[in-house]
């Protein structure tokens, strides 16, 4: 759980403290209120804002007065959501929002609100997710107003929403994702009373379009607990309409780890993934296509499962996996290069362990390169995530086997630039050799060019040529 400390509040504000009295000070001045509210208040608590947060205010003030107190003010601003009440600023480099109170009325069928413009803070905050976001600091005195507790529930390390969790999941059914989210990003709990409501009314999600629950998923995946945060999903019941599949594996025994299910499995691999954007090299920050491919790297294995023997096995559940992958990120609406990344880290994530004793040829650290293409590093790193054995003494032999692919794939990348791998001869080549036209044989003569490469190494031209002129005499 994050540290809690009151006092870090006052010094989380102070690079801003001059926005935040002089944006205070226009409004006061003009007869308005306005507060600082939501996340950068429950982050300054934390210690946690950053160097240039985004800034939530509301106010009474509507739309149109906003735009007018702030002219000539605010370097920009933007109306993007002034429908609902928003208008967007730049204030002394800052990004802010500030949003005229709101009572929201919620169609039970939909999650769009109708939005009415209140009149009161109180009324505003209510309308709000969680307590934690239900603080306001009113300006320009930075005087605080938490009239659902949400500085206890900080304290407390308490996600809870500030009425009743029916009434609010009734409103807005995403805000059981965010509960998760939440949970996830802070490391805290789930209210008792909040978590039953989120059992009970899971369906309701259904309402919730798969781009605006995809973008809540993602957040908890790339959040510092993402196990925590999908196994909130996935006991709710929230995950059968997100990704089914995640659930799906939790009755899959694998037969490298008869003491896990797969479902385990992927939790923890995904846990190892996230160390090793830190612990191998080249150090990365939160990578959604590693972390994505270790959650969905066994999504195959409860489809290709078999008995055979008193064994259970699941032969080419990485083939299987990535067209189930491709299916389910296309259906949550992925970006086709994400899809891509993902579907095909997913199918070679067993690559590896096709080697044995790591006695690999020239010729298959070159094709185990060549497959990987700009994924390689992202495959180191997942496939030493997947190992989780507690057999220590195997789990180190695996780590030295796959310490000794690295080398050899430096070695040879030194030697060849294995990241650049092209036949010894190119298509305009191929052509005037073979004498023939642009077409279907090109690409033939191409491949078989690359797989000699690929089994011998560099060939050089004439034998090259001396090759493929063999191949076509044959074929012939």
């Amino acid at each position: 759980m994050p540290t809690f400390d009151p006092a870090l509040a006052s010094a989380q504000l102070a690079p801003i403290q001059g926005l935040l009295s002089g944006l205070g000070e226009r409004f006061k001045a003009a007869g308005f209120e306005i507060s600082l509210v939501g996340g950068p208040v429950r982050d300054a608590f934390l210690g946690r804002l950053g160097q240039a947060p985004d800034l939530d205010f509301t106010t009474n003030a509507r739309p149109e007065q906003i735009l007018a107190l702030l002219e000539g003010y605010a370097e920009t601003t933007w109306d993007v959501g002034i429908r609902f009440g928003t208008v967007g600023a730049r204030i002394a480099g800052q990004e802010c929002e500030i949003t005229t109170y709101r009572s929201e009325h919620y169609d039970s069928s939909s999650r769009k609100p109708e939005v009415n413009f209140g009149d009161s803070l109180l009324g505003d905050l209510g309308r709000r997710d969680f307590t934690i976001n239900a603080m306001a600091l009113q300006l320009p005195g930075m005087t605080l107003v938490d009239e659902y507790n949400g500085i206890t529930d900080l304290a407390a390390g308490i996600i809870r929403t500030p009425n009743s969790p029916e009434m609010s999941f009734t409103d807005d059914p995403l805000r059981m994702m965010r509960a998760a989210r939440f949970a996830a990003q802070l490391d805290f709990d789930i209210d008792a009373e909040t978590l039953k409501a989120m059992v009970q009314m899971h369906e309701r999600i259904t309402i919730v379009s798969i781009e605006r629950s995809q973008v809540e998923f993602m957040k908890i995946v790339m959040s510092n607990n993402p196990r925590l945060g999908l196994k909130l999903l996935v006991d709710t019941g929230l995950c059968e309409y997100i990704f089914p599949e995640l659930p799906g594996m939790r009755l899959t025994t694998d037969e490298h780890l008869q003491h896990k299910d797969v479902y385990e499995h992927s939790l923890t691999v995904l846990d190892q993934a996230v160390m090793m954007e830190t612990m191998h090299e080249p150090v990365s920050g939160p990578d959604p296509v590693l972390r994505l491919s270790a959650l969905f790297h066994d999504i195959g294995k409860p489809r290709t499962r078999k008995f055979d023997d008193g064994r259970v096995s699941f032969h080419h559940h990485e083939v299987v996996g990535a067209r189930m992958t491709r299916k389910r990120m296309k259906d949550m609406r992925f970006s086709n290069d994400m899809i891509d990344d993902v579907s095909k880290l997913v199918e070679l994530h067993l690559r590896f362990h096709g080697y044995g004793s790591g006695d690999w040829t020239d010729a298959a650290v070159r094709r185990y390169v060549r497959d990987a293409g700009p994924l390689l590093v992202r495959l180191h790193k997942l496939t030493r995530a997947d190992c989780t054995t507690r057999n220590k003494k195997r789990a180190a032999a695996l780590q030295r086997t796959y310490d000794m692919l690295e080398e050899r794939i430096e070695a040879l990348q030194a030697e060849e630039e294995l990241n650049a791998i092209r036949p010894d001869l190119d298509g305009a080549a191929i052509m005037r050799l073979l004498d023939i036209p642009a077409g279907p044989e090109v690409g033939q003569a191409y491949r078989f060019l690359m797989d000699l490469r690929l089994d011998r190494g560099p060939l050089g031209e004439a034998e090259a040529t001396q090759a493929l002129l063999a191949w076509w005499n044959a074929r012939s």
